[in-house]
């Protein structure tokens, strides 16, 4: 046989093999799996994607995975618990090399939960070289765990240095929300103030407000995460059990809250806990990083500052209409720019304040106030720092002129105007005027 025959012979034997393999391969008594080596064994991974797993042989959840290196390098899932179904859980965690070991769970179910039967809870994973593992996985069982959906252990390095100086974490978007003026506005305000990233939990929203998240999506600004709980769950609307019913808290806005501060705990200095309907205002300095500058060197310890909660009703509107603009007319949402009438603090009714929070230094935190924390938590002065909270007055009965006038947003309206204008032109909202 000479050498050209020889090339062909060999040619035609590699593609013959090559059909006859995948032929046996469809059938019902051949599986390729077989005769893979173990490389290509590795675990399933679960969908980053749809963000919440089930923990098979359960009614509970995996969210997310995390190294904690302030407890020694522990593995810390964050979790959907059914509380009064709680069977013991364990851990079973992996290495590059699929070298999976497991340990029995400790599962710490948050003390907030408000009565609902599914809450919020930290599955904590302890055993030995935990640093070197790649993804983990809870399960009912401490053997026999194939076929089942692993989670990518995040935030493996610990880092002094950010990414990000402040970041804000919206916990739950639902219920076709579409708020879009006051968001585009919230949004280009945080910008004036130093927010670099915002993080939104997306369930559902408006047609409109989806077009202006696409567009902060691709300026880079705003991170969309998918948050399909009433794909699992009844999802309440409210806080409150007795009155709102459901299976777990506010759309699973506790969940949120935490994995946002442990998504973020190594890519920014500081994170935002707020509704999507609030500014977290300065009022004695220009931004965000001054502000902070100022409180951390006079509080070098504390690592949670919980600032103020202010109604401005959006009932109420200012009298010469000098913000009422034409181009806005057909956005929907409220135009915070026309409501500077504060409702008077009540000393005796509980403030439900949020946070700025140094994410390194809390462990477990609730909406209002954290659970577990490191360092203390220290209470914004209102003169200093205060949220801007245009929404449905709780004070209904107050009249304009018992109201306190409150223009700090018009500090700002020279460069946010604009900004918002070319906002909602870039996406596709508001035709370009001459």
């Amino acid at each position: 046989m000479d050498k050209s025959t020889f090339k062909k012979f060999i040619a035609l034997s590699c593609t013959i093999t090559i059909i006859f393999t995948l032929i046996l391969a469809y059938t019902s008594d051949f599986s390729l799996s077989k005769y893979m080596i173990p490389f290509y064994n590795v675990p399933k991974m679960a969908d980053a994607l749809n963000s919440i797993t089930p923990i098979k042989d359960s009614e509970h959840f995996m969210v997310s995975a995390f190294i904690d290196h302030r407890l020694d390098g522990v593995i810390r899932v964050i979790s959907i618990i059914k509380r009064n179904n709680l069977q013991p859980l364990y851990c079973v965690y992996c290495n590059t090399e699929n070298d999976c070991k497991t340990v029995q769970a400790d599962v710490q179910i948050h003390s907030d939960n408000f009565g609902f039967p599914f809450h919020v809870s930290d599955v904590i994973c302890k055993g030995k070289h935990m640093e070197n593992s790649t993804h983990v996985l809870i399960s009912t069982k401490d053997s026999d765990n194939n076929n089942t959906e692993y989670l990518p252990i995040k935030n493996r390095v610990s880092t002094n240095t950010f990414k990000f100086d402040f970041t804000i974490c919206i916990s739950s978007l639902f219920g076709k929300y579409n708020n879009v003026l006051q968001f585009a506005q919230t949004m280009e305000m945080y910008k004036l103030l130093g927010v670099q990233h915002v993080v939104i939990y997306n369930t559902s929203c408006g047609p409109d407000l989806e077009k202006l998240l696409k567009h902060y999506e691709t300026e880079g600004i705003l991170e969309i995460v998918s948050w399909p709980i009433d794909k699992f769950l009844n999802p309440s609307p409210g806080w409150n059990f007795q009155e709102h019913k459901g299976d777990i808290h506010y759309y699973g806005q506790l969940v949120t809250l935490n994995e946002c501060i442990y998504r973020h705990m190594y890519q920014s200095r500081y994170v935002l806990l707020n509704d999507i309907d609030e500014i977290i205002m300065p009022y004695k300095h220009t931004n965000l990083l001054s502000l902070m500058k100022d409180l951390q060197s006079a509080h070098p310890s504390v690592g949670v500052f919980r600032i103020e909660n202010h109604i401005f009703p959006k009932t109420q509107f200012e009298d010469s209409g000098k913000f009422k603009r034409a181009e806005w007319n057909n956005i929907p949402g409220v135009n915070i720019m026309e409501h500077i009438y504060r409702e008077p603090d009540r000393k005796y009714v509980y403030n439900p304040a949020k946070m700025i929070v140094n994410p390194r230094k809390v462990q477990q935190t609730s909406v209002h106030s954290t659970l577990k924390e490191f360092g203390g938590s220290y209470n914004v002065p209102f003169d200093v720092c205060r949220i801007v909270h245009v929404r449905d007055p709780l004070q209904g009965h107050l009249t304009k002129d018992q109201l306190f006038v409150d223009k700090r947003l018009w500090d700002f309206e020279q460069e946010l105007i604009p900004n918002v204008n070319q906002t909602l032109i870039f996406s596709g909202l508001l035709r370009p005027w001459s």
